[in-house]
């Protein structure tokens, strides 16, 4: 019986610590907080997101940071493993649109007889001759055969998330890339911008854009805030313009609020409008073409005067107005910090991790599984998928040394 050091309660530790005790080990989860799984209860907006139920071609073009790194941990375990585990405890799953599933994990550890050591903050661990050997509490160093550092990364630190695994991994000698906030709401220059707070726009087209080239375009739903952008298209965003933004200083966006129509459709469509009303000023004849909150915003951007009658628009102001709906601008000029952060983008050193086992290649029985690796994608249960494979792949690695 091997005794193993699971430092982190969260999705990857705990899916470890099960798997190894169901096997006979002696497993020890370190956990600083009051409870177990912190994070996991504010995923998929409190209903405990557990993985996206989709193929293997779409999880890898989800993944946006080293995702090959993870060709062998996810064919060990799947997201159809993972709802099958779920379901083989007794968890119903439910799965949701955009794949979505969601429920939680604690009273199996508890039948397996995992040790878990609440409110213990681990401090350092120790190695001697390229192997670990201590794991560090304030009740001293304790010794173990293995150690699994599964700490996360540095978002939601209200959750415990510090960086503390960046720190054992620096002083057992492994490298940490730089690390950023990432599905995080972006801040944004405008003033205009911020007098649309509160305001949600579903089926609109977002496109960032570094001068002509293009770094993003997605379609889906954004929302305004009072210092910029946030919503599921935003987070996704804000992890794939991130080391640009961070270099440049500021983007350029649009939104397309009319995706479904061409150009030619919609100035078709606001010309049979303008007919009917063409006697009414501009400020009172665009009611139909958006939320109320929108209108004075569209009409201050558009430099058509809002007393001017519908019939004295001329074509080329129009045809201005046409191209403010399908590129609504605005520029980015930052992220929000890692508090407002789901995930953290950068992390261990992939390169010094066996793909296959999580296995450091410094430092022998010491694994590292999780967010705490550079490892990361966007939202929609990517993320815990990344947790479960990880994790499993360290598993399945120390089992079959018996």
């Amino acid at each position: 019986m091997t005794k193993i050091a699971i430092i982190g309660g969260g999705a990857a530790g705990m899916y470890a610590s099960v798997f190894l005790a169901e096997k006979g080990h002696e497993v020890h989860v370190f956990e600083k907080n009051e409870k177990l799984g912190k994070k996991l209860f504010i995923t998929g907006k409190g209903r405990c997101n557990v993985t996206n139920d989709c193929d293997e071609e779409t999880f890898f073009s989800s993944v946006i940071t080293n995702s090959k790194f993870l060709y062998s941990s996810y064919y060990g375990c799947t997201s159809q493993n993972v709802m099958d585990f779920f379901t083989s405890i007794g968890v119903k799953l439910k799965t949701e649109r955009g794949n979505r599933v969601f429920p939680a994990l604690e009273h199996k550890m508890r039948e397996t007889k995992v040790q878990v050591h609440l409110r213990t903050e681990v401090t350092d661990i120790l190695s001697e001759e390229n192997c670990i050997k201590y794991v560090v509490t304030a009740k001293g160093k304790e010794a173990f055969d293995k150690v699994i550092v599964a700490t996360g990364g540095y978002s939601y630190q209200a959750t415990g998330s510090t960086g503390d695994g960046y720190r054992f991994a620096e002083n057992t000698g492994h490298s940490v890339t730089k690390i950023r906030p990432a599905l995080v709401p972006l801040e944004v220059k405008e003033d205009y911008i911020t007098k649309l707070q509160g305001l949600a726009l579903k089926n609109v087209q977002l496109t960032i854009k570094d001068q002509k080239k293009k770094l993003y375009e997605e379609f889906g739903e954004l929302l305004f805030t009072h210092f910029g952008v946030s919503g599921p298209l935003v987070l996704t965003a804000s992890s794939k313009i991130g080391k640009q933004l961070e270099k440049k200083g500021s983007l350029l966006a649009e939104i397309d609020l009319k995706p479904a129509v061409s150009k030619e459709q919609l100035d078709a469509r606001i010309l049979r409008e303008f007919e009917t009303v063409k006697n009414k000023q501009f400020k009172n004849a665009i009611g139909g073409l958006f939320p109320a909150k929108l209108e004075p915003v569209m009409i201050e951007i558009s430099k058509i005067s809002p007393e001017k009658k519908v019939n004295e628009i001329t074509k080329e102001e129009r045809r201005r107005f046409i191209d403010l709906i399908k590129a609504f601008p605005f520029t980015i000029t930052g992220m929000r910090d890692f508090n407002e952060a789901i995930i953290t983008q950068g992390g261990v050193k992939t390169k010094e991790i066996n793909p296959s086992t999580m296995e450091s290649k410094k430092v022998k029985n010491l694994y590292f599984i999780g967010e705490v690796l550079d490892l990361d994608a966007v939202t929609g249960g990517f993320n815990l998928q990344i947790a479960w494979s990880t994790a499993y792949a360290a598993v399945s690695a120390i089992c079959m040394e018996e």
